[in-house]
C-alpha cells in the first residue's frame, strides 16, 4: 500500500485562532505530542518575535526525535536565515515558502501580478535551497486560482529546488473531486510529491482527503485541535476503516492518539482558555511563570491597554509573583494586575466618604464626600442601584462624565464577612485606564476603584 505522508499543523492553526500565542510549555507539549503520535512532519508558525522565537524553536528542534521539523520563511528574503536560524538543529528540517496563487490574494493581499509574484517564488525559493535541502512550496489559495498559474508556478519552484509542492484550500469551500481535478492536474506535470491542506469547513475534510490520494496525493496535512481543518483523530479512524479501500496508510498511531491529544490539548482547546473569562471570552488569555514581556504587551493590547514599558514591567514583575503561587492566571486576574500596578497615579482625588439609600420601590440616592488639593467636594445623585448613583455623584464631584467601559466585582476571601474586589474601567479619548478597590463594603470597594481609574486619567492629562 501507499505510505502517505502526514504532517501536523496544529501549532499554526492554534497560533492563528487563539488571540495571544500558545505559551512556550504549550507548544512544546504540542510538538512532542505529534512527535509521539507518528507525525512525519511538524510545521511551526512564522516567526514573529525574533528574539523569543528563536529560542522556542531551538528547544523543539532539540527536542523533537523523530518528525520533521518545518517552518515558513516568510515574505522578504532576510527573513529566511531567520527562519533557518530556528530549525537548523532539527533531526531533518525543512524551510516552507508560503505564497498565494489566486489572483484575489495576490492582488489584494500582496499587491503583486502574476508576473510578480511567479518571481517572488523563484526568490524564495531558491534562498531557502541555499541553506537547506529540503524546501516545500505551499501554494495558498490553491483551489481558488487559475489551473495553468497554479501548474507554472509548481513547475517553478521545482525547478529552483522545491521537494515537495502542497496544495492548500483555505477558502474552505472546494468539493473533494475539485480538490482532486488539481491534484492529478499536477502530478502529472511535475515529478516531486504534492500534499493536500484540505479545510473542513463544509464538513468534507476527510472526504476531499480520500478523493486526494485517489488522485496522487503523496501527503496530508492535519491538526489536533483547530477550526475548520482536517483532526488528526478523524483521518486515522477513517484511514484505519478504508486504508484497504483506497489502497493506502498513514504512521499515525490511532491508540496513541485518543489517549495522548485529549489530554495535550484539551486544556488549550476547551478548559484552561476559558477560565475566569467570561467577560472576555472572544479573548483567550492564559498567562503563566514562563511568559514573556512581549506576550504580556500583546496580552494587555488584546483587552485594548496601551501600557508604557514601565507600566509592561510592573505587571510582569507582578505577574510572575502571582503564577509562582497559583500557576497562571486568566483574563480577569490579568486585568486586576494592570489595574493594580500600571500607572500609579498619585491620589488627586482623595475618598472620603459615601452615604446611600436604596429600596425597590424608588431610585438609589448616594452623596460622596471627596478631597482634592485639601479642598471637600461633595456630589448627590440619583440612580439605579446605590453603585449607579455612587458613579454619577463621583461625576457631579468633578464635573465630568467618563465612559464606564466595564465594571466587574467579585469576592476575594469567603464568608459572611468576604473581602470584595471591584475593577473599574473608564475610557477617555479611546484610551482605557482601570482601577481596582477593595472593602468587605462591595460599594465603597466600587468607589474607590472608580476613584483609582479616575487619578490615572487626570495625572495623565496633567
Amino acid at each position: 500500500m501507499k505510505k502517505i505522508s502526514v504532517a501536523d499543523i496544529t501549532l499554526k492553526k492554534l497560533s492563528e485562532d487563539r488571540a495571544v500565542s500558545l505559551l512556550f510549555r504549550e507548544k512544546a507539549a504540542i510538538a512532542n505530542c505529534a512527535d509521539s503520535i507518528g507525525a512525519d512532519i511538524i510545521e511551526l508558525p512564522a516567526v514573529k518575535s525574533v528574539r523569543e522565537d528563536t529560542i522556542i524553536y531551538k528547544t523543539i528542534a532539540k527536542n523533537v526525535k523523530k518528525a520533521a521539523l518545518a517552518i515558513p520563511v516568510g515574505f522578504a528574503a532576510e527573513d529566511v536565515a531567520t527562519a533557518w536560524e530556528c530549525i537548523r538543529d532539527a533531526k531533518n528540517p525543512c524551510l516552507q515558502v508560503e505564497l498565494p496563487v489566486s489572483t484575489l490574494q495576490m492582488e489584494y493581499t500582496y499587491h503583486l501580478k502574476q508576473e510578480k509574484m511567479l518571481g517572488k517564488i523563484i526568490e524564495l525559493v531558491k534562498a531557502a535551497k541555499e541553506l537547506c535541502d529540503n524546501v516545500e512550496f505551499s501554494a495558498l489559495d490553491a483551489t481558488r486560482a487559475d489551473i495553468d498559474f497554479l501548474v507554472l508556478a509548481a513547475n517553478e519552484a521545482v525547478a529552483n529546488g522545491a521537494n515537495v509542492i502542497t496544495v492548500c484550500d483555505n477558502a474552505g469551500a472546494s468539493t473533494p473531486d475539485e480538490i482532486a481535478g488539481i491534484v492529478a492536474k499536477l502530478k502529472e506535470s511535475i515529478c516531486v510529491p504534492v500534499y493536500v491542506q484540505v479545510s473542513d469547513r463544509i464538513s468534507m475534510a476527510v472526504a476531499s482527503a480520500f478523493s486526494s490520494i485517489a488522485n496522487g496525493a503523496d501527503g496530508l496535512k492535519c491538526a489536533m485541535a483547530g477550526k475548520d481543518v482536517l483532526l488528526a483523530g478523524e483521518i486515522s479512524d477513517a484511514m484505519r476503516a478504508c486504508a484497504a479501500q483506497i489502497k493506502a496508510e498513514i504512521n499515525l498511531d490511532s491508540t496513541k492518539i485518543h489517549a495522548n491529544i485529549d489530554d495535550i490539548v484539551s486544556g488549550i482547546k476547551d478548559g484552561d482558555y476559558e477560565q475566569d473569562n467570561s467577560v472576555n471570552s472572544d479573548k483567550n488569555i492564559l498567562l503563566d511563570s514562563d511568559t514573556t514581556l512581549a506576550q504580556v504587551t500583546q496580552a494587555a493590547a488584546v483587552l485594548g491597554y496601551e501600557l508604557s514599558d514601565s507600566d509592561i514591567g510592573n505587571v510582569y514583575k507582578a505577574l510572575r509573583r502571582v503564577c509562582d503561587r497559583k500557576g497562571s492566571v486568566g483574563a480577569k486576574e490579568f486585568e486586576a494586575l494592570i489595574a493594580s500596578f500600571a500607572m500609579q497615579a498619585p491620589s488627586t482625588y482623595h475618598f472620603e466618604t459615601y452615604t446611600t439609600t436604596s429600596s425597590n420601590v424608588s431610585n438609589a440616592m448616594s452623596q460622596v464626600t471627596l478631597k482634592c488639593n485639601n479642598e471637600i467636594i461633595r456630589g448627590v445623585s440619583y440612580g439605579d442601584g446605590p453603585i449607579d448613583s455612587a458613579f454619577r455623584a463621583i461625576e457631579q464631584c468633578i464635573g465630568h462624565h467618563y465612559e464606564l467601559d466595564d465594571f466587574q466585582i467579585q469576592a476575594v476571601t469567603e464568608g459572611k464577612e468576604a473581602l470584595g474586589s471591584a475593577l473599574v474601567k473608564l475610557r477617555n479619548n479611546g484610551k482605557l485606564y482601570s482601577g481596582n478597590g477593595t472593602s468587605t463594603d462591595i460599594v465603597s470597594a466600587s468607589i474607590r476603584a472608580y476613584i483609582n481609574a479616575l487619578n490615572k486619567i487626570v495625572f495623565e492629562e496633567a
